[in-house]
């Protein structure tokens, strides 16, 4: 059986910047992954997709982007390709292809059961991703089979769904953007929302971004955030990445002739039921916007107000059912969030909810680590710019936690 000190699970941009580190430290390391570098991105993304944050927030360890449009947004293949650099530039030995079906405990380590055969690790790092797996309401299940039903990972753009209307459910950055090109390729479009994220794109002229990195706002220790479970769980903000760089925000749907109802609550008889409770989710997010752009210019010393954004327009009565044997909608899109696949991790370490135990990245396991996941370390920790000194801190950890191999005992 081949044995090593540390295998990364995972060759995005979590698992190669964790084997940039490993490699700095002398520590041999193998990188695997399911398919190839950088395979949600080139496989589990819809068409138009581009980054939420600008170009010359992307980066990792020792690589930038240095192209000519800093203020653009990289398109799923721009990011391919930028994860494929990195990779070369760092000599990551990855094995792609290679599927990992069991990890567990053994004396001196973990065993790990690939598609490429066994290995025998000491430590064990998982990049394997915060979204592997569409996170679906159980009411689906009794949605009548007549309706369509796609999540992020089956929708790749207007031209693959059926003649006629579409219910998008979830008012994150994918809902809302999915919700947009629709209804711009001439469909009738229903908008669900529950808590969501309001944000300008802009904000003074500086992306709005800008103002979250500069500010240190994204710099927020996890053991500094009051309620860590629900920032982790906290929808993305409504951006887009646009050469015009545009806000995206429920006015701006409403604009496109999107409809907006409440929150899906339940399915009865084919008949959906949306919470009445949208004026009051739309208010709480418009305050919530406001707290953190005053917040941004008190940073910058700026006391002149900058024009107010216009609060979200509810509709006066939002419907609060839809009759699905009506055939209004022909399909449902659940932009409900992700959740990662931790199904071939047999060791004890996923809670009733499915969630990783882990104290900024160090698992509850001896050896055992985790990276890209949400507020892992700081609230920057799933982001691109992100990744560097979350990867430095467990890789330093590991490093000196190392287990002493019996052998050598």
């Amino acid at each position: 059986m081949e044995q090593v000190t540390t295998v990364v699970v995972g060759a995005g941009h979590a698992g190669l910047a964790a084997s940039h580190f490993l490699t700095a430290r002398s520590i041999d390391h193998v990188v695997l992954d399911r398919g190839e570098v950088a395979n949600s991105w080139r496989r589990e993304r819809w068409d138009s997709l581009r980054l939420l944050t600008p170009n010359w927030l992307s980066r990792l360890p020792g690589h930038h982007y240095d192209g000519p449009d800093p203020d653009g947004y990289m398109t799923s293949g721009e990011v391919v390709a930028f994860i494929e650099q990195f990779a070369g530039v760092t000599a990551a030995p990855v094995r792609t292809n290679t599927a990992v079906t069991s990890v567990r405990r053994d004396d001196d380590g973990y065993r790990l059961v690939t598609s490429g055969g066994e290995l025998r690790a000491r430590s064990v790092v998982l990049a394997s991703g915060a979204c592997n797996v569409p996170t679906v309401p159980a009411l689906a299940a009794g949605l009548p089979p007549g309706v369509r039903q796609l999540t992020p990972f089956d929708y790749r753009g207007p031209d693959g769904l059926a003649e006629g209307g579409v219910l998008v459910v979830g008012g994150s950055a994918t809902g809302v953007q999915i919700a947009a090109e629709l209804r711009r390729s001439g469909r009738p479009v229903i908008l669900s929302t529950g808590e969501h994220v309001r944000m300008p794109r802009l904000h003074r002229d500086r992306d709005v971004l800008w103002w979250m990195d500069a500010t240190g706002v994204w710099d927020q220790r996890y053991d500094q955030v009051d309620d860590l479970t629900r920032a982790r769980r906290l929808p993305s903000p409504q951006l887009v990445g646009t050469p015009e760089r545009a806000t995206l925000d429920l006015n701006a749907l409403t604009d496109l002739g999107v409809e907006l109802v409440g929150r899906l609550s339940t399915v009865r008889n084919g008949v959906l039921l949306f919470s009445g409770g949208l004026t009051n989710v739309c208010a709480l997010a418009d305050l919530k916007m406001k707290r953190m752009l005053a917040g941004f210019d008190q940073w910058a010393g700026l006391s002149q107000p900058e024009v107010d954004l216009p609060p979200t327009r509810v509709p006066a009565a939002p419907r609060w059912q839809i009759d699905l044997g009506h055939g209004e909608i022909s399909t449902i899109v659940w932009a409900t969030g992700f959740r990662p696949d931790y199904g071939w991790l047999d060791v004890p370490v996923v809670d009733e909810k499915g969630r990783l135990r882990h104290e900024g990245g160090v698992v509850d396991s001896p050896g055992l680590y985790a990276l890209g996941l949400p507020v892992l370390r700081r609230r920057r920790s799933t982001f691109l710019n992100g990744i560097e000194d979350d990867a430095r801190a467990v890789t330093d950890h590991l490093a000196t936690s190392l287990p002493v191999p019996s052998s050598h005992r």
